[in-house]
């Protein structure tokens, strides 16, 4: 993975140097609740090293996704919502909404979430 990149807000937030409390961390990733929920648990999950979102997943970068999924599932049963259910949705691109080029993955519930999303 790529190291830390300058003025990457997500970089700040996964690496401590933005004041931003930690819901989670390990040694790859780190995850704290989205500054705008739209559920009762909205948990941004993102590597601690820069990558650039989906499109810039290599080789070398495949196994940060699995450690995401890792970390959602212990944070769902941290939060309560492991039985009753959660959402994971990674945006690509602008018209998907990604408004961060830090990739990240959204753990949404808490609540009945609808079908089809947006």
């Amino acid at each position: 993975m790529s190291e830390k990149m300058q003025g990457c807000i997500f970089c700040d937030i996964a690496n401590k140097k933005a004041g931003v409390p930690l819901e989670y961390e390990d040694d790859s990733v780190a995850a704290f609740n989205d500054k705008s929920p739209r559920a009762p648990v909205h948990i941004l999950i993102v590597p601690k090293t820069h990558v650039a979102g989906i499109n810039g997943i290599t080789g070398d970068t495949e196994p940060i996704l699995s450690k995401m999924a890792a970390a959602a599932k212990k944070i769902a049963e941290k939060k309560g919502i492991l039985s009753s259910g959660y959402r994971l949705v990674v945006n690509c691109g602008k018209n998907a909404g990604e408004a961060v080029g830090h990739l990240h993955m959204h753990l949404l519930g808490g609540r009945l979430l609808g079908w089809p999303p947006g």
